[in-house]
């Protein structure tokens, strides 16, 4: 296959940043989208010139460091993170556009390479269960609902990548900030933090400068993982439940 890249090129977080265009050739239709810049990266390198700098840890779909904007979507045409992407998914001749994360919040570093540290910020202010002190407890000594342990599980698959707010018009982070929420909150074992998980981590998110949710739904739409858009709503009806309990 033979492309027509079209890539952010940004030096540092001060820099201006504008669209750089590089043709590559010989690229398999096997390859993943990252296995594919790094060809472009390797001929860059070969002819002296800066390489480009992105995002990519595991490459097997599970950290979410691999945050590209492709042909404006978030992580591309499929549902499924950039690594997991393949170059099969694209034709021979096309041109491909290729941005950082596009988010207030999420200011680039260089490049492709953003700053998530607002998600870390976000998780710091609640996103725990307490953890007391002695020996493990028996795994069965709290049993949970089967229902309950399956929604905690859908939304633990939540894995940070930041697809949710890329796709939202608003920049929001409430798929996000909702799903560490909602997989702790259905547990007896987050029950102590019940009320200022929410209060302190939706908090923290209003902050962090991340837009407004209005139920748009392409952040649900992006996710590579699934997280349903009625975690917002469950969220939202925490927030209302804390709020009248910490008036009382």
């Amino acid at each position: 296959m033979k492309l027509t890249l079209r890539v952010w090129r940004q030096k540092n977080a001060d820099a201006e940043g504008a669209m750089s265009t590089y043709e590559v050739d010989g690229i398999s239709s096997d390859m993943s989208f990252l296995e594919m810049l790094d060809t472009l990266n390797e001929e860059l390198i070969l002819k002296g010139e800066d390489p480009v700098a992105f995002d990519h840890d595991c490459r097997e779909g599970i950290c979410g460091a691999c945050s590209l904007v492709i042909n404006g979507d978030a992580h591309g045409p499929e549902r499924t993170t950039t690594c997991q992407l393949h170059m099969r998914s694209f034709e021979d001749g096309d041109t491909i556009d290729i941005e950082p994360w596009r988010a207030s919040a999420f200011p680039v570093i260089k490049d492709l390479v953003v700053d998530r540290a607002a998600f870390d910020r976000i998780i710091q202010a609640g996103g725990y269960i307490t953890a007391p002190t002695g020996a493990a407890p028996e795994a069965h000594a709290t049993p949970v609902p089967k229902p309950d342990a399956d929604l905690a599980f859908e939304h633990a698959e939540c894995i940070g990548c930041g697809a949710c707010v890329a796709a939202c018009p608003n920049g929001a982070a409430m798929l996000f900030t909702s799903a560490k929420i909602n997989h702790l909150n259905v547990l007896p074992q987050g029950a102590p933090e019940r009320e200022t998980r929410v209060l302190d981590m939706v908090a923290q998110m209003d902050e962090e400068g991340f837009g407004g949710c209005t139920l748009t739904g392409e952040c649900a739409t992006a996710c590579p993982k699934g997280i349903p858009l009625m975690s917002i709503t469950s969220m939202n009806k925490e927030w209302l439940r804390a709020t009248r309990k910490v008036k009382r």
